[in-house]
């Protein structure tokens, strides 16, 4: 009798522990926090980064949220930076506006307090920074170039516009240039300081170049928000000429569905907020991670158009 007594003692008392560690297991232990701070909100490029994040931060198990500032200046994400430095999460993951030169002063308050720093989206070769997610950005340029190209003979005339971020923007277009002049593709004039948020600077200064090269036969764009002017323009004066762009936005994907476009390039910006929340979790336990993660390029056709477009789309609703 005692010693079944003794037995059932043990029994609850096993069960209670069990119960217990559950309990903490699910509720006692604190959820790695990470931040993501991006450049702006307007565009959808920002929102399908932000989505990935999202999903991290679900399937990861992470106490995380997505800011952007109002607007794309350097100043409204130095004060986004600020407050989240005061917030002391486990991990920053960042896309400084232009380059990280603008926000080092933040940046560096970071790395002071033994916060790791990730960039996503931003190739920028700043020395304190834990790793780089994204777009290999002289890679999506030459291909870009050899896009372009293909729809070329040697000695056609090619536009080059690029915006302001200088180290992303202008690897794009020094990877064009590249393959554009292997192939003897004549590059007529290289616009900078454009903006995506501006389409009506890029309107003019393409219209400039059209009155000034008559006979351009293409363009290349360091992102899509520059090139869907272009396409505009062209649109309104009955022209055609291939334009390659450098994002995949959903509008850009469109005009290959529809046969306006015969192809573009797509980056993976869905992928890049997944992927940087993966890592972000990965170096909150220790774990040594790739200090430079190439989240891809994409050749979009006629035949993988709309498969893309509806999950763009579906990530966007």
């Amino acid at each position: 009798m005692f010693n079944n007594r003794k037995r059932f003692l043990l029994m609850i008392f096993m069960i209670s522990l069990i119960v217990i560690v559950f309990i903490y297991k699910q509720f006692g232990e604190e959820k790695p926090k990470v931040v993501v701070v991006l450049q702006s909100y307007d565009l959808d490029y920002w929102d399908l980064i932000k989505a990935g994040a999202e999903k991290g931060f679900e399937e990861f198990g992470i106490d995380g949220k997505v800011i952007m500032p109002k607007d794309e200046t350097v100043e409204a994400q130095k004060d986004l930076l600020k407050k989240v430095l005061k917030e002391n999460p486990d991990v920053l993951v960042v896309s400084p506006v232009y380059s990280s030169d603008s926000v080092t002063s933040e940046l560096e308050k970071f790395v002071k307090k033994d916060i790791p720093v990730l960039f996503v989206y931003t190739e920028d070769p700043w020395e304190h920074k834990t790793a780089y997610i994204g777009t290999n950005n002289l890679d999506l340029g030459k291909k870009a170039g050899v896009l372009m190209a293909s729809q070329l003979q040697p000695g056609d005339k090619v536009a080059l516009l690029r915006g302001k971020r200088s180290i992303v923007e202008g690897q794009r277009i020094r990877g064009a240039k590249d393959s554009l002049e292997t192939v003897r593709i004549e590059i007529v004039t290289e616009e900078t300081g454009l903006s995506d948020s501006d389409p009506e600077l890029v309107r003019k200064t393409f219209e400039d170049i059209l009155r000034e090269h008559p006979d351009l036969k293409g363009v290349i764009a360091s992102t899509d928000y520059i090139a869907l002017p272009v396409l505009k323009v062209l649109k309104e004066r009955g022209m055609q000429m291939p334009v390659v762009g450098a994002s995949g936005t959903p509008e850009m994907i469109k005009l290959v569905e529809d046969g306006t476009l015969s192809s573009a390039i797509a980056q993976n910006p869905y992928d890049m907020g997944y992927i940087s929340v993966q890592t972000a979790l990965k170096v909150t336990k220790g774990e040594k991670v790739n200090p430079n993660i190439d989240s891809g390029v994409d050749i979009v056709t006629k035949g993988n158009a709309k498969e893309r477009l509806d999950l763009l789309n579906s990530v966007l609703e």
